[in-house]
């Protein structure tokens, strides 16, 4: 799996905030050594923000992990979890080539709301919220904030070279395209097998 294409390229200039903006889709990632910001909208998907504390370098990832539909639970790292396990190691293999050091990496931890109308019954937001904190926890990496499930979808705005998150939650029942958004990448999560060999380190 080519991680390029993964690579955010939406990126435009946030009036409200007076300042570049990259907004990421489910699947996407980007991260930045610049002064700017990343911008999200979570349903049941999770993102980390992760960054290196010392030089302000860092990122944001949105992925959700597909229904592993209980056939591949046995393996060590079953299909669906290679999804998260695939989506952070893009993220933290990225900032550690742009020069992040390992020790001084740092994450907060958002989404995983139960939004999505039939997903309730798979968890899916609860299984993405514990995934990507057992993530962190073996990967040994600090979570310094975290805002997890909950029924509300939330808008992330990272500020990466201060390491600031501000979540906004959307009460408002405008979220028919997030939905159909969250949907349409489970559908295509189903649908594509993950590529590559998953590289621990």
């Amino acid at each position: 799996m080519d991680s390029n294409k993964h690579f955010a390229t939406n990126v435009y200039y946030d009036r409200t905030f007076d300042t570049d903006a990259a907004k990421i889709l489910p699947g996407e990632y980007y991260f930045t050594n610049k002064d700017m910001l990343i911008v999200t909208v979570l349903g049941s998907c999770v993102s980390a923000c992760i960054r290196d504390r010392v030089s302000g370098l860092g990122g944001m990832n949105h992925f959700m992990l597909p229904d592993g539909g209980g056939s591949d639970s046995n393996s060590p790292v079953s299909a669906s979890m290679r999804y998260g396990t695939y989506a952070m190691e893009v993220l933290i293999n990225d900032l550690l080539k742009a020069g992040a050091r390992r020790e001084n990496l740092e994450a907060k931890v958002f989404g995983g709301g139960a939004v999505l109308r039939g997903f309730s019954a798979m968890n899916v937001g609860e299984r993405n919220a514990a995934f990507v904190l057992n993530f962190l926890k073996t990967e040994k990496m600090r979570v310094v904030a975290e805002d997890l499930n909950d029924i509300w979808p939330r808008k992330v705005y990272f500020f990466p070279r201060t390491g600031k998150v501000l979540v906004k939650k959307l009460t408002q029942t405008h979220n028919d395209t997030l939905v159909q958004r969250e949907q349409a990448y489970a559908k295509q999560l189903k649908s594509t097998p993950v590529g590559g060999e998953v590289d621990l380190f």
